[in-house]
């Protein structure tokens, strides 16, 4: 069942396909100073945003486990993605979850120190918090960062 409901869908932007969706949440993270790569841009079906209110979906063609070598961290994307978001901050996210240890942790809330962008901070649930340089995030495309199965 789609957490997104029918009442908001009439009044957002809604794009569907792979290249759309990928061209235009570049653009929609660019305008909101949110690096690219804290959603992943691969396989996307749809992407829709609801200005009023601001929010956000994005659904996935599958769910998605994706390593950011750099921070040695594991992220794991559900096939529904939504958020409200403003500019440099994704609030009340659900779909993305952070390997900790042993533990996937529900990651709630994405914030990027706007307007110098140099980190990002992760916030689950409890309010504990964790923050990782923004260039980390720039672009999921970086060879640097790869999908991973499990």
């Amino acid at each position: 069942m789609s957490s997104v409901a029918d009442e908001v869908r009439p009044k957002a932007r809604v794009y569907r396909g792979n290249a759309e969706c990928r061209e235009r949440t570049r653009l929609f993270f660019k305008e909101l100073a949110v690096p690219n790569g804290l959603l992943p841009l691969k396989g996307i079906e749809e992407f829709g945003y609801e200005e009023e209110t601001g929010f956000m979906w994005m659904k996935l063609k599958e769910s998605i486990t994706h390593r950011f070598r750099k921070i040695g961290k594991l992220v794991s994307y559900g096939n529904e993605i939504t958020a409200v978001i403003e500019k440099g901050k994704l609030k009340n996210l659900t779909g993305c979850k952070g390997k900790e240890l042993f533990l996937w942790i529900t990651i709630k809330e994405m914030m990027v120190d706007y307007p110098t962008k140099g980190k990002v901070t992760f916030k689950i649930p409890s309010g504990l918090c964790k923050t990782f340089p923004s260039s980390v995030f720039e672009d999921t495309d970086d060879e640097d960062e790869e999908d991973v199965d499990g």
